[in-house]
């Protein structure tokens, strides 16, 4: 059995391949019987594992269920009942079904080539595909359209809060944890650069230090931002990353808070806390508390309020370490704490802060959680009503903040004007340009999810013109070629 000679990632791997050698044994003229497959050697393993970057991608996890077609044919025994081959590896039939094969066109199966070579690395016009960089700092708009490579572990290390699913799937597809430095992720980049560097102040020209990026499904608002975020990271920049902010409003539990009337939820809080605390211990220990008011204490999860105790004070001398420490520790304080620590940046003068926040657009809708009424009724309950919500919502102030919307995230269209937004905070993120289409489709070569001897410049137009630039799109068709 391939299961028995093959790790699992390997055999992941292999699964497609042997899909399509059965489904084509299977629609062969004559309907005639499909003869065995053979079984793939042990060597093919290794070489599917070779690039650096696409080893530590895969990290032994387990991809993720797909529920989609796109992608995929169907092809039925011509007799209409299961094969021999189904006997033999029912780890490779469809669904459990012994009638039907998928063969799985999108994720490319052919062992890669070495992670760097001269000879392959070449993007339109004979230009490098790669830059060897290890930050986003060094690019000037006429280096753009090139890609950026980083492993996996690089990647968790500058944002351990998460990366965005479509970064996630972008890596898993194309067998490399690369990106690619875009014009628009470049202005982005110099909006804010020019607010904090004094050696570009000369330039200053629609700078803006609230930013709401809307576009297209698919469009790479999400992973621009990620991008924004590990820039301003190796810059030396506070970063107070969320990037799942649909996590706010959904999950755990709720409590309404009698004296500010709000919903606080301490399990969302308390997390929150922790994700911030990853990347930026060792500079939130050199930050002092500047604000000594009482904390107020709410519930805590599942253990009800405190007897006797409303509030909790910070001691003279405390961190920004300490008064995280205080609400990781105590789940009656999280909420206060994540409230307080809002306040708390926007005094930080010492070093630039930015409040980057995805899925901003659940923000301005109806969360999951719902306050009965009478007994056989609930009301639901909006998202501005969540005490954290209501505290970092907000761009009506003078502090760096950037949100990027997330039309995946199924959260309904939103007025162009949102409350506690700046009117001209929205910026319209592009698709894919003609330019980086190109650059795009000599990646996907360069990672065989193109066939080299079918590359053409009409092929991959004509993939950019049917997906209108769309990312996603464009990666799915690829295949096709």
């Amino acid at each position: 059995m391939v299961g028995e000679s093959l790790n699992p990632a390997a055999e992941m791997l292999l699964r497609p391949l042997l899909r399509r050698a059965a489904a084509a044994a299977a629609a062969s003229s004559g309907g005639a019987r499909a003869t065995a497959l053979p079984e793939p050697p042990a060597a093919l393993a290794s070489l599917l594992l070779a690039s650096r970057s696409y080893a530590k991608a895969k990290g032994g996890g387990k991809p993720a269920a797909s529920t989609s077609n796109r992608g995929k044919v169907r092809a039925k025994d011509p007799r209409g009942g299961a094969s021999a081959d189904d006997a033999d590896g029912d780890e490779f039939a469809a669904g459990g079904g012994g009638d039907e094969l998928d063969a799985e066109f999108e994720l490319p199966t052919d062992p890669l080539p070495p992670t760097y070579d001269p000879a392959l690395d070449v993007g339109p016009g004979g230009r490098p595909l790669f830059a060897f960089t290890d930050t986003f700092g060094s690019f000037a708009h006429r280096n753009a359209n090139v890609y950026v490579d980083f492993t996996l572990d690089e990647w968790n290390a500058m944002l351990p809060e998460g990366l965005p699913a479509g970064m996630m799937k972008e890596f898993q597809e194309t067998r490399r944890c690369a990106v690619m430095v875009r014009k628009s992720f470049l202005d982005l980049r110099d909006n804010f650069r020019r607010i904090v560097d004094p050696a570009v102040t000369a330039n200053l020209k629609d700078i803006k230090k609230q930013i709401v990026l809307d576009g297209p499904r698919s469009c790479g608002k999400s992973i621009a931002l990620a991008m924004l975020v590990h820039w301003a990271r190796t810059e030396g920049w506070l970063v107070f990353y969320v990037p799942q902010g649909k996590d706010w409003t959904h999950g755990g539990f709720f409590y309404r808070n009698t004296y500010s009337d709000f919903f606080d939820t301490p399990i969302q809080a308390a997390k929150i806390l922790q994700d911030f605390l990853k990347y930026n211990e060792t500079r939130l220990l050199q930050l002092p508390c500047q604000i000594f008011e009482p904390i107020p204490l709410g519930e805590g999860a599942g253990v009800g309020k405190m007897k006797g105790v409303d509030t909790v004070e910070m001691p003279e001398g405390s961190t920004l370490y300490d008064l995280i420490q205080t609400g990781i520790t105590h789940t009656h304080a999280s909420v206060g704490v994540v409230v307080r620590l809002r306040k708390e940046l926007s005094l930080v003068k010492d070093v630039p802060v930015l409040f980057a926040i995805d899925q901003y657009n659940s923000w301005f809708t109806f969360s999951e959680f719902q306050e009965p009424v009478t007994v056989r009724s609930c009301r639901p309950i909006h998202a501005k009503e969540l005490t954290m919500v209501n505290a970092y919502r907000s761009m009506l102030h003078n502090d760096m903040m950037v949100g990027a919307f997330s039309h995946s995230t199924a959260v309904g269209k939103l007025r162009q004007e949102l409350p506690d937004v700046p009117s001209d905070a929205r910026l319209m993120f592009p698709r894919y340009t003609l330019e980086e289409a190109e650059t795009v489709c000599h990646y996907y070569m360069r990672q065989k999810i193109i066939r080299r001897e079918s590359f053409s410049e009409e092929k991959w137009k004509k993939i950019y013109y049917l997906s209108n630039g769309n990312g996603s799109e464009m990666r799915w068709l690829a295949a096709f070629v």
